[in-house]
């Protein structure tokens, strides 16, 4: 629950007791980032799921607050003069300077509460793409936004290529720089969407969505060419943006940066036909990087396969990739890989 200090006239008697948990989180968002991150990496992955949880709960750490905490950790020197602002976003921050953008991601989807409660955005979530866009296409970018932001990103995707080119454009900036919303006027947007579906009921809270994570998603979730279209635009008019969001993403062809030992370990975990569909339309350092990192044996029935398949659609050859890209991501929330130590030095890309 979020923590706020008492009134002035409430008795000591009431001030809320912090558990050793929570008042390790505090510490770590006054810490920020960079200090608590290194902190962080010397729990166990249940400890820092407590201490993550724990974290997105704050909404506000006040100056009395932040004092009673230093006053127990005597050792840590910071000057508290101003509250503090916490809650997700700072988690998140804190967890993928630690532990990676994909496992962050996969300890705070456990944390923190789903982004679409039923009885809000359930009702649209669920509906066919095309029925989304039918519904959301006449209504302000921010307002599309808000509601792309709370989809899985290929459903998101789908629904913005139906869109206008300058309308993805505006979307997407609009996703990546999502403020919070408040509940207000969340649950206003809902109640409008939901009158135009002609559903009567009560909205709930919403949790925050939206940010560059989520956009960064989205684009890979995108045709590659709409994708790269799409940032090349982003970058004309906010050169930062694009930046942030580009080192989010992560697509098929970023293999190429992988030490081998890590390609391996990826490769244990795909289907042959699935590589052998992914590099119909791969570029030749790809193919021969990953191709070398299987058997011989296995590397020859790979290329049969590839000429038995003749002439493949575009779509099946990205959602081939796609699977791929989703066991990366899979291995890198658990631990088993981390992409930002497992990148080669551009001098040593073959």
């Amino acid at each position: 629950m979020p923590l706020t200090a008492p009134s002035p006239a409430a008795p000591a008697a009431e001030k809320p007791e912090l558990s050793k948990t929570q008042k390790l989180a505090a510490l770590l968002v006054m810490l920020g980032p960079e200090s608590a991150a290194q902190i962080l990496k010397q729990f166990q992955p249940r400890e820092i799921e407590a201490i993550s949880r724990e974290m997105a709960r704050f909404n506000l750490i006040t100056r009395d607050q932040q004092e009673e905490i230093l006053s127990e950790f005597s050792n840590v020197a910071l000057a508290a003069s101003t509250s503090l602002s916490a809650g997700v976003e700072v988690t998140r921050h804190t967890l993928e300077k630690a532990l990676g953008s994909f496992k962050a991601g996969d300890i705070l989807g456990r944390v923190i509460p789903n982004k679409a409660p039923a009885g809000a955005m359930q009702s649209v979530a669920d509906m066919d793409p095309r029925h989304i866009f039918n519904l959301i296409r006449e209504e302000q970018p921010q307002t599309i936004a808000f509601v792309v932001s709370y989809l899985p990103p290929e459903r998101a995707a789908q629904i913005l290529a139906l869109l206008r080119p300058e309308q993805r454009d505006q979307i997407i900036e609009r996703l990546a720089t999502l403020a919070p919303t408040p509940v207000e006027v969340a649950e206003k947007i809902v109640d409008v969407l939901n009158a135009k579906l002609g559903i009567k009921q009560q909205t709930r809270a919403f949790s925050q969505t939206g940010g560059v994570t989520t956009a960064a998603d989205l684009l890979n979730a995108m045709d590659k060419t709409v994708s790269r279209t799409l940032l090349s635009s982003m970058e004309e008019r906010n050169p930062e943006l694009c930046q942030a969001i580009r080192k989010k993403m992560f697509t098929f062809e970023d293999l190429l940066q992988l030490h081998a030992h890590v390609i391996q370990r990826i490769l244990r975990e795909t289907d042959m036909r699935d590589l052998a569909l992914a590099l119909k339309k791969a570029s030749d350092p790809l193919t021969k990087l990953l191709l070398s990192n299987i058997s011989r044996r296995a590397a020859e029935s790979v290329r049969d396969e590839m000429n038995l398949m003749g002439h493949v659609k575009l779509r099946e050859v990205e959602a081939a990739q796609f699977r791929i890209i989703d066991a990366v991501r899979k291995l890198e929330a658990e631990g088993e890989i981390d992409l930002d130590e497992s990148r080669v030095g551009e001098n040593e890309i073959v």
